[in-house]
């Protein structure tokens, strides 16, 4: 015998698919009470129909899916079927709002979306403002153009506040407003990539606590957002989580046979980023196996890292650039 159910009945069948008995919900029929009873089945729980026949008939065995031959929906049920689809797509849109990954996906992408905007904006404002100011130092002073510019309430104001001479030609009054207003937004822009990371730093400290330890929080939110969660970053292994970010470069190696790629995002890490060329690679697959056990210790509640056990990972790290002074030796062929 087998029991079956859906949200609006249960049928306990026998082997040759002949209904031995049947319960058919006789409640309230409501939007709400319909996606409730959807919600129950979703998740393989039964309903009372079901559960009342399978006290009746234990040696049935439970499934919630339903046979071929079951009854059709009549247009009322399809109505509440529509309604109950809302109903359970703005819950879906509540809980979604409280899971933290999903969060800091948003935050993680809206940095690196305004980060391209202020790029462009802030190398048009410094070309421009080059474009008139020929006797500056554009590298030295490039920080200062965008703020001085967006500071200045006029182009003498702001050959004041850049020491410079008074050039040959000068900007109208018209394209003195456009280049002042391009400043002002590269240093708003600034300012809301400072908010945003600062509520990166925020969420990461929190969801990954032991994994921001070892590589700081927007480096942790980043590859946690790149391995689509927590969860899923704790279950990848140390080889993934070394190339996480690099999959276009892995791709062509499988595709191609150039070299495989030896660090993805991880590289981002000054103990990788800042050491020599050569060790590099030993020093990611180290720090990579190091973030795999952080993010384990995250997700499964274990005793959040702190200093000591940083302390001991660039220790490991120390010692990894001790054992390779200078670069191999290339054999000869």
């Amino acid at each position: 015998m087998h029991l079956h159910w859906d949200w609006r009945l249960a049928r306990v069948l026998d082997a040759e698919g002949i209904i031995i008995d049947e319960s058919i919900w006789d409640g309230v029929r409501s939007s709400g009470s319909v996606a409730d009873r959807i919600e129950m089945v979703r998740r393989n729980h039964m309903t009372p129909e079901a559960r009342d026949l399978s006290e009746r008939f234990p040696e049935a065995k439970s499934s919630s899916t339903n046979p071929n031959e079951w009854p059709s929906f009549s247009s009322e049920e399809i109505m509440l079927l529509d309604q109950a689809s809302v109903i359970l797509a703005r819950r879906g849109l509540e809980e979604s709002a409280g899971d933290i990954d999903r969060r800091m996906e948003h935050l993680v992408h809206a940095v690196e979306e305004m980060r391209v905007g202020w790029t462009t904006i802030e190398s048009r404002v410094v070309e421009w403002v080059g474009l008139f100011l020929t006797e500056i130092n554009l590298d030295q002073q490039r920080r200062n153009i965008v703020t001085e510019t967006s500071a200045s309430s006029s182009f003498e104001d702001l050959l004041q506040r850049l020491d410079t001479e008074s050039p040959l030609h000068s900007p109208t009054g018209e394209e003195w407003a456009a280049l002042r207003g391009a400043a002002s937004s590269a240093v708003e822009m600034a300012d809301r990539i400072k908010d945003t990371e600062a509520a990166i730093r925020s969420h990461a400290e929190s969801h990954v606590p032991s994994l921001s330890a070892l590589l700081g929080p927007l480096l942790a939110a980043r590859m946690t957002v790149a391995a689509h969660g927590r969860s899923r970053l704790s279950r990848l292994p140390s080889s993934t989580v070394q190339v996480l970010g690099a999959e276009k470069a892995f791709f062509a190696h499988l595709r191609t046979g150039s070299p495989p790629p030896k660090h993805g995002m991880i590289f981002q890490h000054p103990w990788i980023s800042r050491s020599p060329r050569w060790v590099r690679g030993k020093i990611s697959r180290l720090l990579a196996g190091k973030a795999s056990i952080a993010v384990r210790v995250d997700e499964h509640g274990g005793k959040v890292w702190g200093d000591e056990e940083v302390a001991s990972v660039e220790r490991a790290v120390q010692a990894v650039r001790s054992r390779h002074p200078s670069p191999p030796s290339k054999r000869r062929r």
